[in-house]
């Protein structure tokens, strides 16, 4: 083994190569920077323009304060910031205050940054070339900032063979400006590739900053409009935290979970806890491989969470993570339960997506000469084979027809319900409800399936979890820690039905479980109970298998589809969900029922 070499101090650059490591792992990660650092100058307008991804090209342009030459050369070190006045890292009201950035990016790149304050005579720029540094000159530029960052990881060779192919590195800029815009609707922002507009959002209208309307508007232009149609809003307040934003209903929901939008006084952030929080309040709405979109903004007082945690600064730390959890999981489903019986209008929309008229030929029939119908052309756009199929057998004539349309009486008036009076049963499994706009078609198993399940959670609430003794405790062996965490909620876990108590060093010993959940693996559930309480200081693993049963008993014991309704029962399952929170969707996020509108099915048969 060779001797220990001298102790040295590494050079500056060096130093920064290194940070850039951690700070700039892709060009995402630089323009993410440098567009925070424009925000936290005071820009109201934002432009990026990318060549290669980004990888032989970025800039980013400002209208903020600007640097003066002095103010430049700092800029560049080290370490240096003005976004802490008071040295105090329990109190950022930033984006950026580490001093990082620049000088990791420069570092690994050919960068340039021009900037010209308020009320100056000249602009000045400064050149870096892998970390060497020029002096500023002067340079022509109007107020504010614009850097260049040319051959981005020149400097560091290997780190360009981790980078995707330019348009995938064009999708991760976007992505990350777009979170950018929506905590911002008062900024206008432009992200061009190759000379073709990524993103061009302009800035909220004055009079719509008041309120909610210019957030909705900015998140409509991101996330789509059936977003904006199809969300509810949120806004709660518990201890200091503040939660605001948008939820979409269960019923539009989304494979993955990319579509869900956290942010942290301003701040986009990627938090287990907050995202955790979000799947438990549609866990029971949704099946397990679904998620809601979302985009929820939550302001905390600034020494009740730290941003300190990694130099990417997209992690968060709570000092009290329960309170966090709670509201957002409150506010949400409370939110939900608001919105009543609502369905998302895509579902409506899917249906008449698959319907187009029948002519007994194998093309779409045109309507109406005058640019009626969907399409640009006013025919009807092409659908999947089988989806085709299935719409025109709908539509046939049947034989010996399984609807069973009854007599209503003549006082009850479609207008007086939002969900009409029942007209029919077809093939014992769908009914069919005439309301003042349109028709409703409703899946009677679905339906009921929530009805039940929230009757189910609205008897546990009112009378408790009922226990069940075990005829021989259960001793779990789980560590000091783990033991000490349990037995310091024992009250709140006896409160949903989970009875235990120390026994010893490092175990529990179980002696009673909710009797909803019958038999059960008792040395795993507490064994999650202990992780779960050790990094989210929850008991949602508890909460999720006796809601989970909820929902399993409510799809057993509900209507199921091929009985015959009468029409006094079709009526009565109708009135029970226009009162019931969450009818919209069944336990698992599918719709129960769909809305057609009285002027789609006009346009359907060209009579619009």
């Amino acid at each position: 083994m060779s001797a220990l070499r001298t102790l040295r101090r590494l050079p500056s650059t060096l130093v920064n190569r290194i940070a850039a490591g951690e700070v700039v792992e892709r060009p995402a990660s630089a323009v993410k920077e440098l567009v925070e650092n424009a925000l936290d100058a005071g820009a109201r307008r934002i432009a990026v323009t990318l060549k290669e991804g980004g990888r032989t090209f970025l800039s980013v342009v400002d209208d903020g304060v600007g640097m003066s030459p002095d103010e430049l050369r700092l800029a560049v070190e080290r370490h240096c910031t003005s976004k802490l006045p008071d040295d105090d890292l329990t109190d950022i009201r930033t984006l950026g205050f580490r001093g990082e950035a620049l000088p990791s990016i420069a570092s690994v790149s050919r960068f340039t940054i021009t900037s010209r304050p308020a009320g100056a005579d000249t602009a000045w720029s400064l050149e870096i070339d892998g970390g060497a540094k020029g002096e500023p000159r002067p340079a022509a530029h109007p107020q504010g900032t614009r850097v260049e960052v040319r051959e981005l990881f020149f400097a560091t060779p290997a780190r360009l063979k981790f980078l995707k192919e330019p348009r995938t590195e064009s999708s991760h800029v976007a992505d990350a400006m777009r979170r950018l815009a929506m905590a911002h609707p008062e900024v206008a922002f432009r992200l061009e590739s190759e000379e073709r507009a990524l993103i061009d959002l302009a800035a909220a209208k004055p009079s719509l900053l008041s309120g909610d309307a210019a957030r909705l508007e900015r998140l409509a232009a991101i996330m789509g409009r059936e977003f904006a149609e199809n969300a509810v809003a949120i806004d709660a307040n518990r201890e200091g935290f503040r939660l605001t934003g948008f939820a979409g209903l269960p019923t539009l929901n989304r494979p993955t979970g990319q579509h869900q939008y956290l942010f942290v006084n301003g701040r986009p952030v990627r938090d287990k806890l907050l995202a955790g929080a979000v799947r438990g309040a549609y866990q029971d709405f949704l099946a397990r491989d679904r998620h809601p979109m979302v985009a929820l903004f939550l302001e905390a007082p600034t020494e009740m969470v730290d941003v300190n945690v990694h130099p990417a600064k997209t992690e968060v730390r709570f000092r009290d993570a329960g309170i966090v959890r709670g509201m957002i999981v409150g506010a949400l489903r409370t939110a939900l339960s608001a919105a009543g019986h609502r369905a998302s209008t895509t579902v409506s929309d899917a249906a008449l997506g698959a319907f187009r008229p029948h002519t007994g030929f194998s093309t779409p029939l045109a309507m109406g000469g005058g640019g009626g119908g969907y399409g640009n052309g006013g025919g009807y756009a092409s659908v999947p084979r089988g989806l085709a199929e299935a719409a025109m057998q709908f539509m046939a004539p049947l034989d010996g027809l399984s609807a069973r349309v009854e007599e209503q009486p003549a006082n009850i008036a479609p207008g007086n319900y939002p969900l009409g009076v029942a007209r029919a049963q077809l093939h014992e499994t769908y009914i069919v409800a005439q309301t003042d706009q349109g028709v409703v078609i409703v899946d009677q198993h679905a339906a009921h399936e929530r009805l039940v399940h929230e009757r189910l959670k609205t008897q546990l609430e009112a009378e408790g979890v009922k226990r069940q003794a075990l005829l021989l405790p259960e001793v779990v062996e789980i560590g000091e820690d783990g033991a000490r965490r349990l037995t310091q909620r024992a009250a709140e876990l006896a409160d949903m039905g989970l009875v235990l108590e120390p026994f010893g060093l490092g175990a529990v010993v179980v002696r009673e479980t909710p009797a909803v959940l019958g038999e059960l693996d008792i040395q795993g559930l507490v064994r999650d109970l202990a992780d779960e309480l050790s990094e989210m200081g929850d008991h949602l693993s508890l909460k999720e298998k006796v809601e989970e049963v909820c929902g399993t008993l409510a799809c057993h014991t509900s209507v199921r589809a091929g009985r015959r309704l009468t029409v006094e029962e079709m009526n009565a399952l109708l009135r029970q969900m226009e009162a019931t929170p969450h009818s919209g969707q069944c336990n698992h996020g599918r719709p129960t029922y769909v809305e057609l509108k009285l002027a789609d099915i006009e346009r359907l048969f060209g009579r619009r």
